[in-house]
C-alpha cells in the first residue's frame, strides 16, 4: 500500500524513457540554430547550400557504384548499402524544402542538413614498430593534430577555421601541400562558413594568429566520396570513417598529405594531417 501511494498522481507519460536532448547544454540551441546564423553571419545562401549538399550525395552515390567504400563498410545482414543516399537528388528537388530550424526565413532545411542515423567505426591506431611486428601494413601516419574551442553563443560551429590554421602552422605545412581534404559536413552551411573564415585575408587579420588566411579550398580535393550530408552522422562513428577515407584515398589517389577536420557540439573542433605510409 506504501507503494502504490507514492504512484498516486503519475500518469504514464512520467513512466516514460526522457528521450536524449541534441540542443546544447550551455546555450540552449539545437546546432541547426547556430549553423543557420553562422551561415547569415558569412553571407553563405540557401542556394549554395542546396548545391553543396547536392554535391555530397552525387559524390557519396558515385563512389559505391564505383566500390570505392567495399573495403571500409562490413557487412549487415550481407549488405554494405546506406539506405540515406539519394543520388537521384537535384538542387530543384531540394528547393522546396521548407526552413527546419530558423523559420519561416532560415536556409537550412532537412536536404542541406545531416541526419541522424545509426552507426558505429573503428580504427587501428600504434606504433610503427608495434604494427610491423606484428606483420600489419600501415596506411597512413597521424602527422599532427589538435583540438581547440570556441565561443559556443556564437560561433559554436567556427571551429574547423582556427584548428585547421592551428594544425597547418604546426606541421609546418599548407592548405595547398593537402593532397586529400576530408570535411565533416554537418550542415551545409557550416562548411561553407567555415571555408569562407578560411579564405578572409579581413577574417585572418582579426582573428588568427600570423593574420594570413588558411587559404581557398580545393574543391576537387573534398569530400570527394561524399560525406555526414549523404552518408549520414552517427554521433560517435564520423570521426573514424573520416579517418579510415582519407587514408584509403591517400593510397588510392597518390598523395602525400590529408587533412581532416570536424565541428562538434559545444564550440570543440579538431584538424589533423595525416602522412601516407610509404614502405620501407
Amino acid at each position: 500500500m506504501a507503494m502504490l501511494g507514492l504512484l498516486k498522481g503519475l500518469s504514464l507519460k512520467d513512466l516514460t524513457p526522457e528521450a536524449p536532448a541534441i540542443a546544447n547544454y550551455t546555450t540552449g540551441e539545437v546546432m541547426g540554430v547556430s549553423s543557420d546564423r553562422l551561415s547569415a553571419k558569412f553571407g553563405v545562401s540557401r542556394h549554395d547550400q542546396d548545391e553543396f549538399a547536392v554535391r555530397s550525395h552525387h559524390n557519396a552515390a558515385k563512389a559505391h557504384k564505383d566500390g570505392l567504400y567495399s573495403e571500409e563498410i562490413v557487412a549487415v545482414d550481407g549488405s554494405v548499402e546506406e539506405n540515406g543516399i539519394k543520388g537521384d537528388t537535384s538542387y530543384e528537388k531540394m528547393q522546396k524544402l521548407s526552413p527546419a530550424f530558423i523559420k519561416p526565413h532560415g536556409t537550412h532545411t532537412a536536404a542541406n542538413s545531416s541526419y541522424l542515423t545509426d552507426g558505429a567505426s573503428a580504427v587501428l591506431i600504434m606504433s610503427e614498430e608495434k604494427a610491423l611486428a606484428m606483420g600489419y601494413q600501415p596506411k597512413a601516419v597521424v602527422k599532427a593534430w589538435t583540438y581547440v574551442a570556441v565561443d559556443p553563443f556564437e560561433e559554436l560551429l567556427l571551429g574547423p577555421t582556427f584548428a585547421t590554421h592551428k594544425v597547418l602552422s604546426e606541421s609546418g605545412l599548407t592548405l595547398e601541400d593537402m593532397d586529400v581534404i576530408e570535411f565533416h559536413e554537418a550542415f551545409a552551411g557550416q562548411v561553407l562558413s567555415n571555408m569562407t573564415a578560411m579564405a578572409s585575408a579581413s577574417f585572418a587579420q582579426k582573428r588568427l594568429s600570423g593574420g594570413k588566411p588558411v587559404g581557398k579550398m580545393n574543391m576537387e580535393k573534398v569530400n570527394c566520396l561524399g560525406g555526414s550530408l549523404s552518408l549520414g552522422h552517427p554521433f560517435g562513428a564520423t570521426g573514424g570513417r573520416l579517418v579510415t577515407t582519407a587514408s584509403n584515398r591517400l593510397i588510392r589517389e597518390g598523395g602525400k598529405y590529408a587533412l581532416i577536420t570536424a565541428c562538434a557540439d559545444g564550440g570543440l573542433a579538431h584538424a589533423c594531417v595525416l602522412e601516407r605510409y610509404m614502405k620501407k
